[in-house]
């Protein structure tokens, strides 16, 4: 498994945002069920949020986010970060495969 950390950058108002944050979150369950994401959250500058994921390749995480309503409706820029996790808490021993 590959692993990532995910930057969002809000591109709306917060007005905007406020009115597609319900979408996002709904889409955000799947990444959870389907065991892509670890956790999410809003920066506290409320100016974007991070999303710790995980997927077969990059390829693979970026198409699954393409449906989130924050980037199908232009609202968000996503950055994508690659990265090799060394050293993690016990409990995490099965999410770093």
């Amino acid at each position: 498994m590959k692993h990532f950390i995910i930057i969002i950058t809000y591109t709306a108002s917060p007005e905007i945002m406020a009115r597609v944050r319900p979408e996002h979150k709904k889409f955000a369950l799947t990444g959870y069920e389907s065991g892509k994401i670890l956790y999410s959250g809003p920066m506290n500058s409320k100016t974007g949020g991070i999303i710790a994921a995980r997927g077969e390749s990059k390829e693979v995480i970026m198409d699954f986010f393409s449906s989130d309503p924050y980037l199908a409706k232009k609202v968000a820029e996503y950055n994508f970060i690659e990265f090799d996790p060394v050293h993690s808490q016990e409990f995490l021993k099965d999410w770093i495969v």
